[in-house]
């Protein structure tokens, strides 16, 4: 396979390796894709799940994603979106890709969503989905393979409902995204909201917040911390005494990024989510266990989305072709490949309709991994895809 990867310094704090830059650039007659990812900082295991899923995919298919000869342009956003939004316009114009893909946060698909789309280029969106892209922001060059940022948050608005948790602290970082999770969570959530906590993105001291919490004594919380912020929170909420005492409920802060860290601090925390490892299907069964022998770490679900991704460039482009890109739009929609969640298909917003689940943190012989415990959602759109006007 040949691939174009930028060099990129991943989170030292997090134990990864850093990634080289390589080869010739793609043939005319081959398919480009710029993969743009947080791949540096106490983010970057986000984002290195999510790439190492995608390119996992293009190995399979023998690095010729519809039979094509595939170079994935790897790039590094920083977290920064006005960063994100130059290096997005040099694989538009300078490398003329064929296809973007990736995004981990709401707050850089904010910045490069809308000059993508208009570009007119395809974009394959394998984590952020912020409300706004899914309802009347929505286009027809857009598909997302993850979620839209309400919905996992919704499983666990419901879940505390149905556990009686009559009152609640909510806390997320304040961009898109955590406003995203706070009013998905709400949506199912019928008890009180005692305090609703917004931090900073990329927080990693909680004293305060924890100190607030302590002082209310909800029923339970909910949060919506992701990478380091999810570690040190899930750490600190421990140290300070709480974990026994009030119930830790989360999203994208207790799974396969963060639990390496975190480890028997975390178990049996629970979590929503679309994925699982153990989710009993064929496509996923390969996935888990070819991801685990290719890079020797157990698989998040930001992997399982940027798998996905490949797998529907290649069930599109081997269907369709790149010429005609009316042709690849409708081979797109039709949703051509076995997704590792089971059933999957597009809503009209070109967002998954999909199962979702309850997820509990376990230990795995010598692994932490999440497992699904119970669905909570059977075929679940999201609550903007009503407002989507495609054009």
């Amino acid at each position: 396979m040949k691939q174009i990867l930028s060099a990129v310094a991943v989170g030292a704090s997090i134990g990864l390796a850093g990634l080289g830059a390589a080869t010739a650039p793609a043939s005319a007659e081959g398919l480009k894709i710029g993969f743009l990812a947080t791949l540096s900082g106490p983010p970057a295991v986000l984002g290195q799940h999510m790439r190492d899923g995608f390119l996992l995919g293009v190995k399979q298919a023998g690095g010729k994603l519809g039979g094509m000869d595939t170079d994935v342009i790897v790039v590094d956003d920083e977290l920064k979106p006005d960063a994100a939004l130059t290096k997005v316009q040099g694989l538009l114009e300078r490398d003329k890709v064929d296809i973007m893909a990736g995004v981990v946060f709401s707050n850089v698909m904010m910045a490069v969503y809308k000059p993508i789309v208009q570009s007119e280029t395809i974009f394959i969106g394998a984590n952020a989905g912020p409300s706004p892209i899914a309802g009347k922001g929505c286009s027809k060059y857009f598909f997302s393979t993850s979620y839209q940022n309400d919905q996992n948050h919704e499983v666990m608005g419901r879940y505390a409902s149905q556990k009686g948790y009559g009152k609640m602290v909510v806390m997320a970082p304040n961009y898109q995204a955590g406003k995203d999770a706070i009013a998905g969570f709400k949506r199912h959530y019928t008890g009180e909201v005692a305090a609703e906590i917004y931090t900073k993105l990329g927080q990693l001291d909680f004293s305060a917040e924890l100190a607030r919490i302590a002082d209310l004594k909800p029923d339970a919380i909910f949060t919506f911390m992701p990478g380091g912020m999810g570690v040190n929170l899930v750490k600190q909420y421990s140290q300070a005494g709480l974990k026994d005492v009030i119930p830790f409920l989360s999203t994208f802060t207790v799974d396969e990024t963060t639990l390496p860290a975190t480890k028997d601090l975390a178990v049996g925390l629970y979590s929503g989510a679309e994925w699982a490892p153990n989710l009993d299907n064929p496509a996923n069964a390969k996935f888990v266990r070819d991801f685990k022998a290719e890079y020797g770490y157990a698989p998040s679900l930001y992997a399982a989305q940027g798998y996905d991704a490949a797998q529907l460039i290649d069930g599109a482009v081997g269907m369709a072709g790149i010429k005609d890109k009316v042709a690849l739009l409708s081979a797109l929609n039709a949703a051509p490949f076995e997704s590792v969640r089971g059933d999957f298909k597009f809503n009209t917003n070109q967002f998954p309709i999909q199962d979702f689940y309850l997820t509990k943190a376990v230990k795995d012989g010598n692994s932490y991994v999440t497992e699904a415990v119970e669905k909570v959602f059977d075929d679940f759109g999201d609550a903007y895809a009503g407002s989507c006007r495609m054009n």
